[in-house]
């Protein structure tokens, strides 16, 4: 460490109400660690935070001393921005409660909490938002920059259900961001990511949701995919907003038993609808699927939400090497499917795959400029080459396969920016892209008056005007 920083270092330990932690100290290896396993940096600093005081407190000594800043809330991310090498990196894993308010249908949930924790809390109530489909996604990341999920048809992205959040400013202000206070903040944050600040608390609407719900799985062997493919599109397509849905492809089948055993672990195309309506109405989804292609295998039943919420983890398990590069489209013509399924077998990795999802309902109902979300409400699907591989040679093989995907299926693509917390480099043509010029100015000028000196800029950076 360099004397400034050595020096100011003790005092900066004697007023911090967490826990400073340097590479002196055993947990520091565990303090540094994020999802993705290609993710290997060491930061000068980890503050683990205990408040919103001690974020302030963290942001003036990283300025003091003249170190980058990096903020973690659950480390669920494929660029592992949320740590640099010998950067000070404000952790909130501390900030873990959640407080929901059943009558107002309304959660409180500190910058730490994961996906899991917040499903497990409002579930006591029959309650939910949209969160991911890894259930170990820290809540921050996810929803400063959108939050896809199984409940997007229904409520939409996550950023959409935020009523208000508590945000500590580059300038170290706790300011409280909302419709009636701070709106401009309030609507950067919808959709524009870590670029303005660090969000201490999250303030979600709720809606009623489980405890069960009904699912239905389809899986077809790899050599029928392109069939598979058109099946799915056209089963999810359309889907009514009391449902969910996902296409698989590439997806290997879990050894379950529900999977037949000369299937296990075989690579294929699965497409998943959850429905939280009625048995009937989730069978009629479910049935033209069934008749469109004959399955493999499939599994019908009912399911807790919470499980929904959980079934992907093994996919994506901690530690794995990951990458990422998605794009939107507004339809999905033959075309698209011919070129995802020229690709699908040229992967390396049984756990690489093309997660593939429908948008609509009242994810389309909100207006573009509504809040700062990097994508088209217009399109209609997102599609991401995600490469997985517990093996870092395995992974590098993958994340070309992933890049030659992307390029191939560019000339279809509504936004070749795509989704902002599906990429794993963030290419400042691509950040740009994905916001589009009207809504970048805007989300430019907000950080001019919020982070004049992109003090937050390990993220998909915004830059001040």
């Amino acid at each position: 460490m360099s004397q400034v920083l050595d020096s100011g270092l003790q005092a900066f330990r004697d007023t911090f109400g967490g826990r400073v932690i340097t590479a002196e100290d055993p947990e520091y290896d565990a303090a540094r660690s994020v999802w993705n396993g290609d993710i290997d940096r060491r930061p000068a600093v980890v503050a683990r935070c205990a408040d919103a005081a001690d974020v302030t407190a963290a942001i003036a000594f990283a300025r003091a001393t003249a170190l980058e800043i990096s903020v973690r809330g659950g480390g669920h991310n494929f660029s592992g921005a949320a740590v640099a090498d010998g950067a000070l990196m404000i952790d909130l894993s501390l900030l873990r409660q959640v407080v929901v308010d059943p009558v107002a249908r309304r959660v409180r949930c500190g910058g730490g909490v994961t996906g899991a924790e917040l499903d497990s809390a409002a579930q006591q109530h029959g309650l939910a938002v949209t969160m991911g489909t890894i259930s170990h996604t820290g809540i921050a990341g996810l929803s400063l920059g959108g939050g896809f999920g199984w409940l997007t048809n229904l409520m939409g992205l996550s950023c959409d259900n935020l009523i208000s959040a508590e945000v500590v400013l580059a300038d170290g202000r706790v300011v409280r961001a909302a419709e009636d206070s701070h709106p401009d903040l309030y609507w950067a944050l919808r959709g524009g990511g870590g670029n303005f600040g660090v969000v201490t608390e999250f303030e979600f609407h709720l809606q009623p949701v489980g405890p069960l719900i009904h699912f239905g799985m389809f899986f077809w062997e790899l050599d029928r995919r392109a069939d598979a493919m058109r099946v799915a599109r056209d089963a999810l397509r359309n889907l009514p907003r009391d449902a969910g849905g996902l296409l698989a492809a590439g997806l290997a089948a879990p050894p379950e038993p529900f999977v037949p055993e000369q299937y296990h672990f075989a690579p294929g195309c699965a497409v998943i609808v959850a429905g939280y309506g009625s048995a009937e109405d989730h069978a009629a989804l479910l049935e033209p699927i069934r008749a469109g292609l004959t399955p493999a295998f499939e599994f019908v039943t009912q399911l807790p939400y919470t499980a929904l919420q959980q079934m992907l983890d093994a996919s994506s398990p901690w530690g794995i090497h990951a990458y990422e590069k998605g794009l939107q489209l507004d339809e999905m013509p033959d075309g698209v499917i011919d070129v995802l399924a020229e690709y699908l077998p040229k992967k390396q990795s049984p756990l690489s795959f093309l997660p593939i999802f429908p948008l609509g309902g009242a994810y389309a109902d909100v207006a573009e400029d509504a809040t700062a979300f990097g994508g088209s409400r217009a399109a209609r699907w997102i599609v991401s080459a995600t490469a997985l591989s517990p093996d870092p040679g395995v992974l590098a093989e993958d994340r070309l396969w992933a890049r030659e995907l992307w390029e191939a299926l560019r000339p279809y693509a509504s936004n070749t920016g795509g989704y902002v917390n599906f990429m794993a480099e963030f290419e400042s043509d691509r950040v740009r892209t994905s916001y589009g010029p009207a809504k970048y100015e805007r989300l430019s000028r907000i950080k001019t008056s919020y982070d004049p000196d992109n003090i937050f800029h390990l993220n998909a950076n915004i830059q001040p005007g």
